[in-house]
């Protein structure tokens, strides 16, 4: 089964008046995918007001004029799709060439593991090197145990690790994954953009919200993959296509600014690209990493 939409204006780059029936386009479509039974969204999420949301979004950047209407309808299904909102900071839009995509942000990871996981609850904390913590390996899943941590011990410079965990409906721990600072730097020295001991740029900054969504992503990242909702996997898909994770990491953090950017595309080849959290950093509105 398809998800995709293909608007009559093949590829040529959506104008300013016809966005409007864009939205009510991919509107049209979500109505029908739920009253077939092919769509299941979360209970607490409108689709109505994500679209509104994304439209005003989209509003401020260039992409209806420089993007294909396909893609915006189809970047905007995939936001509808995943369940997401980007006036809750799940998601961005990011003009790849002439096609749009909607990104999830480390948000929007939570949200989606949370909704594969019906009732269950995503956790995490950073662990600075005063903090009282322990955590134990139950049937090969890392349990958190004791986690202990005063104001005093809070510093950024002092960081040691971080993790993050999910537990289910029932209450029942799932796991977590801890990751000590050296790895989490590891991850990140794949961004061209990254430095160690900087103190510019999203990781010198932001480094607990970036150690954090390093952390969080990672975690998330298998249940996510685990979804058996076809028309999920095949949104989540097309969110991957022609870019790599490192490019965007490069273009967002130097030029981002919570507008839509614009990144030329590359010639079309078939890459294996293996990146440990998926390290995305875009900037929203108040400088911060979302």
């Amino acid at each position: 089964m398809s998800t995709q939409i293909t608007p009559a204006a093949n590829n040529a780059p959506a104008k300013a008046g016809s966005s409007p029936n864009i939205v009510a386009q991919v509107g049209n479509n979500v109505r029908q995918y739920l009253e077939k039974g092919t769509l299941f969204l979360p209970e607490n999420y409108s689709p109505e007001n994500a679209l509104k949301s994304a439209w005003l979004t989209l509003q401020e950047g260039t992409a209806l004029t420089s993007c294909t209407q396909p893609s915006i309808a189809n970047a905007l299904l995939d936001m509808v799709v995943q369940g997401l909102n980007p006036a809750k900071k799940q998601c961005y839009f990011i003009s790849y060439g002439n096609k749009l995509v909607c990104q999830r942000s480390y948000f929007g990871d939570i949200a989606l593991a949370e909704r594969v996981n019906p009732g269950s609850e995503v956790y995490y904390s950073v662990v600075y090197d005063a903090d009282d913590f322990e955590y134990d390996i139950h049937l090969g899943k890392k349990r958190i145990t004791k986690h202990k941590q005063t104001p005093a011990n809070i510093d950024p410079s002092k960081i040691i690790g971080a993790y993050c965990g999910m537990v289910n409906a029932d209450g029942e721990d799932m796991g977590a994954d801890y990751m000590p600072i050296d790895r989490i730097k590891k991850s990140w020295a794949m961004s061209k953009t990254y430095k160690e001991g900087q103190t510019t740029g999203p990781h010198g900054q932001f480094s607990e919200e970036m150690i954090l969504r390093t952390v969080i992503r990672h975690r998330c990242k298998p249940i996510i993959n685990g979804s058996n909702d076809q028309m999920l996997v095949d949104a989540m898909r097309r969110s991957q296509e022609d870019r790599t994770e490192a490019e965007l990491d490069e273009q967002i953090a130097l030029n981002g600014n919570g507008a839509v950017l614009a990144i030329e595309a590359p010639a079309p080849v078939v890459v294996a690209v293996v990146v440990e959290d998926g390290d995305i950093a875009p900037i929203g509105d108040d400088g911060a990493p979302y």
